[in-house]
């Protein structure tokens, strides 16, 4: 099979390699989910070609269903059917992250005008770069960098949100990509990464600072009435929060890579503030991670995983699908997955193929078959090798928000 990467509403399964069945999507170039699904836009989605060179480091693995998927019914692991489950979910992961009090009210302290951190330092058609601190527990602060284009401003926000130390190519691209449509752009880093990077108080000895921590370690913090969690999400609402009072975007995109992939997933299915969302190489359900190709990264960092956190994963249903599901209902909301099918760390292999259908029918059922009421679906990337946003994916993003602009 020489697969097609697909276009957002029309993947599929088919089959055919060596025997076996594998997952793939049909290609989306004669412009149908173009026209059909956006009120007559008639832009064909971008369309690649698997890369067969690297395809060829391969072995059949990373082109074959996994024997884990046999026998699995998706459906009934996707808990959300109504407005009101989702609504009930994310009130209690909120209340698990903030232990009861909510999504936090209060604003960053605010610097304009400063320097490009190192990681920035190549980006161009910047008119002002703002500071935005934002004040966390255990003398913990995150930094955010507002950046707005030096181009007329089109009114809408973008958040990027780099992994666990990436190099700055991806976020580099994408955000400067973003920056040159006029869109006002905050970068994020994980905690104790880039120029998050910082030391923490002891939590049992108060004004001793330790080094920075491993996400590993960070379960030496986690108490009844504290979780680390808003080490890794508050950043983002207060961020917000200023946003929604001082400029008022009218709609806010958000885009992630690896571990940013997965506060993309896990921020967007908290917040309805955020419009669409593009995770990429941050996540797959629990009961196929131990069966990616190469699966040691792919059970996931400290954050992402049940045994660090059972309050906040303890659905009965798949907390991953649920959360695809949350971040893509509501009005003009939606969420479109990237999984690197050859990715050299994370999230790799083709398991992917066999939630895709059930999760997006199942947004599709729940949107009332309307795309401005709710729509999700995943790009497999075979383009590459890397793990990285490729510049494929990043044209199929652009492609969504240039032409998929439902707000409008």
């Amino acid at each position: 099979m020489r697969g097609m990467e697909g276009g957002w509403g029309i993947g599929g399964m088919v089959g055919g390699f060596d025997g076996a069945l594998t997952g793939g999507t049909v290609a989306a170039g004669d412009g149908t989910d173009a026209s059909g699904g956006y009120g007559g836009k008639a832009a064909p989605r971008p369309v690649a070609p698997v890369n067969q060179e690297s395809a060829a480091k391969f072995g059949p693995e990373y082109k074959t269903l996994p024997p884990a998927v046999v026998g699995v019914d998706i459906e009934p692991l996707i808990g959300m059917n109504t407005t009101e489950d989702i609504e009930a979910r994310r009130a209690f992961l909120a209340g698990y992250v903030w232990k009861g009090a909510g999504r936090p009210t209060t604003l960053p302290a605010v610097e304009q005008g400063v320097a490009a951190p190192e990681e920035l330092k190549d980006i161009t058609g910047v008119r002002r770069i703002d500071l935005l601190t934002v004040r966390l527990r255990y003398q913990v602060t995150a930094k955010v960098y507002d950046l707005l284009p030096r181009k007329p401003w089109n009114h809408r926000l973008a958040l990027y949100h780099n992994g666990h130390g990436e190099p700055p190519e991806s976020m580099i691209r994408t955000a400067q990509a973003l920056l040159d449509r006029g869109y006002r752009v905050m970068a994020y880093a994980m905690p104790f990464h880039h120029w998050n990077a910082q030391g923490i108080e002891d939590p049992d000895h108060p004004g001793t600072m330790l080094p920075p921590p491993s996400h590993r370690e960070l379960a030496s913090w986690e108490r009844p009435e504290f979780s680390t969690l808003t080490f890794f999400l508050e950043p983002l609402t207060v961020t917000l929060n200023y946003a929604e009072q001082t400029y008022r975007p009218r709609s806010v995109e958000m885009i992630g890579l690896s571990g940013g992939g997965w506060t993309t997933t896990v921020y967007s299915a908290l917040d309805p503030r955020v419009t669409r969302s593009y995770p990429v190489a941050g996540s797959l359900p629990f009961f196929l991670r131990a069966a990616s190709p190469k699966p040691g990264p792919t059970i996931g960092d400290f954050e992402q995983t049940k045994e660090s956190f059972p309050g906040f994963y303890a659905a009965s249903s798949d907390d991953f699908l649920d959360m695809y599901v949350m971040a893509s209902i509501g009005e003009n909301r939606g969420q479109l997955q990237i999984l690197n099918r050859f990715d050299k760390c994370c999230f790799n292999g083709v398991s992917h193929r066999v939630y895709q259908t059930p999760v997006r029918d199942r947004v599709r059922l729940m949107a009332g078959g309307r795309p401005e009421r709710g729509r999700w679906d995943l790009l497999e990337d075979a383009t590459h090798d890397d793990h990285t946003i490729s510049p494929y994916a990043l044209s199929v993003i652009l492609w969504d928000l240039d032409t998929g602009d439902i707000t409008t």
